[in-house]
């Protein structure tokens, strides 16, 4: 008797079990996929001025929902993967036209110009001037998706292609791009401002190009003629800063570090022959010891001591990072400038989130978006589980963009009345 109830015990013991681990694994699903948080519209630090009022007005996605895809839009590690190996879905192709411009020391840098394909909200010619991610080119998805929506809103695009990126170009010097070298992007900007007398600049940056743009802004009060606004996406602001996050394993940061570093490797490596070869112009501090150190990187900071530092002669890491970071440059900025981060963002630390929040205390120039999703460059918008092929972010780029042309088209017209009704002195 004892022996079948044991046996008719066992089917609901088993069943227990099933269920437990149901259980255990719906609760890992719903707590990597985030699935609990909710969705909300992005959080703005920004000075009340009247600037900022018109943006909340011209600007729906400012105080708008940004939801993401419901089974994976709220995970900022799944948001950033698709962006890294996808780019986008159902990418468009836009035409352009490659230039290539020879630099002082012989450096042979490449943008692809793209000319708009319709008439502009505001009727006028309006250049975006746009620096990738870093590692990245015009014909990395995500650009391709933004430059394709962009000129359908009437803006030229200039997209630089950073030093030794392309796979199909050759170093004519042995130097590539680094962390905040500004030399290339602005010999694009000077090109499209000869070229393009009359038209005006809008700066953008994702990621890396984020620094890069904020620091050419910074580095002279010249280089902020004719530019109406500038738009940052997703950088990290202080490289020094951003290191010692980047060696940790909180949010999975070390892993990204290792992968970002191998393809870091295989750049420079397929440049190895320019870089490292028997070339006068190869920095003195550039040894064949440093090629050995290369193979064995397992981060970027071990990379950009050994190699990319020495392309300018810095004598340390830290003195790199310091130089090369935007941080002490942000405050020179006088033109309209909107900071856009996620807060999920597996690559950028909370802790250096402070600096565009303070900046935006201070600054009425300066606005902090902070969506609650949307990873590294993802900012991907669906319904459940299919992304769209336009972004989030790449509509508030433009929106962004469309509502300072306005703006500023409505302060010349008010100075022009004032003038007509005040008439000669």
């Amino acid at each position: 008797m004892s022996v079948m109830l044991e046996t008719s015990e066992l089917p609901a013991v088993f069943d227990g079990v099933k269920l437990a681990a149901v259980a255990a694994v719906l609760y890992v699903i719903v707590r990597c996929l985030n699935l609990k948080s909710p969705t909300a519209p992005p959080e703005l630090i920004y000075q009340d001025s009247a600037l900022a009022r018109f943006l909340l007005k011209s600007c729906p996605l400012l105080t708008k929902e940004y939801v993401p895809p419901l089974i994976w839009g709220k995970s900022g590690h799944i948001q950033t993967a698709l962006y890294g190996k996808m780019g986008r879905v159902r990418s468009p192709h836009p035409y352009g036209l490659r230039k290539y411009l020879t630099m002082p020391d012989g450096a042979t840098a490449t943008f692809d110009l793209f000319e708009p394909q319709s008439e502009h909200c505001i009727g006028e010619d309006v250049t975006m001037v746009i620096c990738p991610g870093i590692a990245n080119h015009s014909e990395k998805q995500y650009i391709r998706t933004f430059v394709d929506y962009a000129q359908k809103n009437g803006y030229r695009c200039a997209v630089l292609n950073h030093l030794g990126a392309l796979p199909n170009i050759e170093l004519t010097s042995p130097r590539m791009f680094t962390y905040g070298c500004t030399w290339e992007f602005t010999a694009m900007v000077n090109y499209i401002k000869k070229t393009y007398p009359q038209t005006q600049l809008v700066v953008v940056g994702f990621s890396l190009g984020g620094n890069i743009v904020c620091k050419y802004l910074g580095e002279s009060q010249a280089n902020q003629e004719r530019v109406l606004c500038c738009v940052s996406v997703c950088q990290g602001y202080c490289a020094l800063r951003a290191q010692e996050t980047f060696m940790q394993w909180d949010q999975c940061r070390r892993f990204y570090n290792f992968l970002m570093a191998d393809n870091m490797k295989k750049i420079i490596l397929s440049h190895r022959q320019v870089l490292f070869g028997d070339n006068p112009k190869k920095p003195q501090s550039l040894s064949d010891a440093d090629l050995s150190k290369l193979y064995t990187a397992t981060s970027l900071m071990q990379i950009d001591d050994n190699v990319m530092r020495k392309f300018h002669g810095y004598n340390s890491l830290k003195e790199y990072y310091e130089e090369e970071s935007c941080l002490r440059y942000l405050h020179r900025i006088c033109v309209p400038l909107l900071l856009v981060n996620a807060a999920d963002d597996p690559l950028v630390h909370e802790s250096l989130l402070s600096i565009p929040r303070g900046l935006s205390e201070k600054r009425e120039n300066v606005m902090h978006v902070l969506p609650l999703h949307g990873g590294h460059l993802g900012f991907f918008e669906g319904s459940v589980l299919f992304p769209e092929p336009l972004t989030w972010m790449d509509k508030l780029v433009v929106q962004y963009a469309n509502a300072i042309c306005q703006w500023e088209k409505t302060k010349s017209h008010c100075s022009d009345t004032e003038q007509a009704v005040s008439g000669p002195e």
